[in-house]
């Protein structure tokens, strides 16, 4: 089981490293004293494939999902079935006290650090209205002192269903336990900035 297990991650990864570059998606979620920022890293050849496979995942009325406010039996579906989608999942956290900005933007801080070194091409943020400035200046002040074709951009969940799998994710990895498990297959990355 493990080895056929490292065996899809690989093939993954392989796919990712090709000679297109990768599109991150990203979205956080906040446990308690703990703050975590998900990236689900897509290689273009898949980009349209698979926001038709989340779009089909929509009940009647839904325009997006959002996993907290989905029932339990629905969540386990929805964990499952990214879980078996060709994206890789990187994880970053750090703890944080009443105000979680900071530990957010040292997150995404070191996020775009790893992806202009795996040659990253776009970077899609959900937004967070009047607070996307923060992330932009704190992604400019990574980006100046580096030469990369990376771009980035904020947009409503709406706006593309790629950014429904690092919702789904970053809640599953926040809560651990099973949850967690459920999306092992895809996780490739996780870094806790705590750690030096």
């Amino acid at each position: 089981m493990i080895d056929r297990l490292l065996d899809r991650v690989s093939r993954r990864m392989v796919i990712m490293r090709g000679t297109m570059s990768i599109h991150a998606f990203i979205d956080e979620s906040r446990r308690g004293s703990r703050y975590f920022v998900a990236a689900a890293l897509v290689h273009p050849g898949h980009l349209r494939a698979l926001r038709r496979e989340l779009v089909a995942l929509l009940i009647r009325g839904q325009r997006e999902i959002h996993f907290h406010n989905e029932k339990e039996p629905r969540q386990r579906l929805l964990a499952d079935t990214i879980a078996r989608m060709p994206v890789q999942l990187s994880v970053y956290s750090r703890t944080c006290a009443r105000k979680d900005e900071p530990a957010r933007q040292d997150c995404i801080a070191e996020l775009t650090r790893d992806l202009i070194k795996s040659n990253a091409q776009r970077l899609v943020i959900d937004s967070r209205s009047h607070r996307d400035t923060q992330d932009s200046a704190t992604i400019r002040r990574v980006l100046i002192s580096e030469v990369t074709g990376l771009t980035y951009e904020h947009m409503s969940s709406t706006g593309d269903p790629l950014l429904w799998i690092p919702d789904i994710a970053a809640w599953c990895y926040g809560a651990g336990g099973d949850w967690r498990k459920r999306i092992a297959p895809i996780l490739s990355h996780e870094r806790d900035l705590d750690i030096p």
